[in-house]
């Protein structure tokens, strides 16, 4: 009996041993299987992140895309043109001082670069000679005059013939026009300033000996001051005799000059330019000099109101001339007529309305129907 049992234990426990045995085998498997579903969830969320990434860097285009442009606004204005012209200043007057007599200068009273007014002695020539002539034809004129008193008498008495009267008559003529002759030869040794100015020049010094017309000084005038400009044929209509002139300069380019045309030349050059002159009062705060360069810009109106564009928003040819309205986000492309035209302009005669918006700058970037930003 007790054998019996033991035979029983030990088959129920080998039963037992085999039945752990079985569930460690599917405990294994499972966790296995367990394990292999794990890898294929990590390999699939890290494929699917990298899709994701792969994705956000894949360029995918457009289909409508939006180029960005520059617009301005078609209005109506008033339509000029202005012009710049350059010329430069010349002096009002200057003149080469030459005396109207010879002789050696005793005294010179003047420097380069002074400043001298009108009237003023510039230099002395030596008069000494011509004074001793004017004192002897006094002299001589003197005793014509006794001569004509006796003559006088005599002629009425007739103790001489009245022939001797009239040659003492002529004699006092004649040595009076040799005096005021010879006074005008001294007053001549007097250089004097014909107006005031500038000694821009000094061609003598003291001691040296002149003759008549030989150049001594030169003096320029720059109280007032002339702008010398050249206008081509298709301006100069709009320039009249005293036609005020706004005047800028490089030297003093914050200062505003006023001048007045005062010459409009009546004959051009050979490239059909022509000569103006606006005359300019000098300024003590922004001092002018001859030579120095000065500009004018003169504004003439080429239409009265009209509609008008930038001349950026102009395309196609001159033929068929076109811009690119801004509608709804879109650039249409429309032709136009032109009209009139300024530096910065354009009438436009037909194909806009005031108040619509045209592309200035990013056509080349454009066809019919693009979308479009605004800037």
């Amino acid at each position: 009996m007790e054998k019996s049992n033991r035979l029983i234990n030990t088959k129920i426990e080998h039963s037992i041993a085999t039945v752990l045995n079985i569930n460690i085998k599917i405990m294994k498997r499972l966790l296995i299987f367990l394990a292999v579903i794990a890898g294929i969830g990590l390999t699939a969320a890290k494929l699917l992140d990298n899709k994701e990434k792969t994705a956000q860097k894949v360029y995918i285009p457009d289909t409508d895309p939006k180029v960005g442009v520059k617009v301005a606004v078609a209005e109506i204005r008033r339509l000029s043109q202005e012009a710049s012209f350059l010329g430069s200043f010349t002096p009002n007057r200057k003149v080469e001082i030459r005396p109207q007599a010879g002789g050696e200068i005793v005294r010179l009273n003047i420097q380069e670069g002074q400043f001298v007014k009108a009237g003023q002695l510039i230099a002395k020539l030596d008069d000494e000679q011509l004074r001793y002539q004017i004192e002897a034809a006094q002299v001589t004129l003197e005793g014509y005059q006794n001569d004509l008193k006796r003559y006088e008498v005599l002629v009425k008495g007739d103790a001489v013939p009245a022939v001797n009267l009239e040659r003492t008559q002529l004699s006092i003529r004649s040595t009076e026009a040799q005096i005021k002759q010879l006074k005008k030869q001294v007053d001549n040794t007097s250089i004097i300033a014909p107006f005031s100015g500038i000694v821009t020049a000094k061609m003598v010094e003291k001691g040296s000996v002149v003759s008549i017309g030989t150049p001594m000084a030169e003096i320029t005038d720059i109280s007032l001051l002339k702008l010398v400009v050249n206008i081509p044929e298709k301006s100069v209509n709009e320039f009249r005799n005293g036609k005020t002139i706004s005047i800028k300069t490089d030297v003093y380019p914050d200062a505003n000059f006023s001048g007045k045309v005062t010459m409009v030349s009546a004959e051009g050059d050979d490239a059909h330019n022509y000569p103006v002159e606006i005359t300019v009062q000098n300024s003590q705060k922004n001092p002018l000099k001859a030579g120095m360069y000065g500009s004018i810009a003169n504004a003439a109106e080429v239409k009265g109101e009209a509609l008008a564009v930038p001349r950026q928003a102009i395309t196609g040819s001159a033929k068929q001339p076109q811009v690119y309205v801004v509608e709804n986000g879109k650039a249409n492309l429309r032709d136009v007529g032109i009209g009139a035209t300024t530096n910065e302009f354009y009438e436009i005669t037909k194909g806009l309305k005031a108040g619509d918006k045209v592309v200035t700058s990013g056509q080349i970037n454009l066809q019919n129907g693009t979308s479009v930003i605004a800037q």
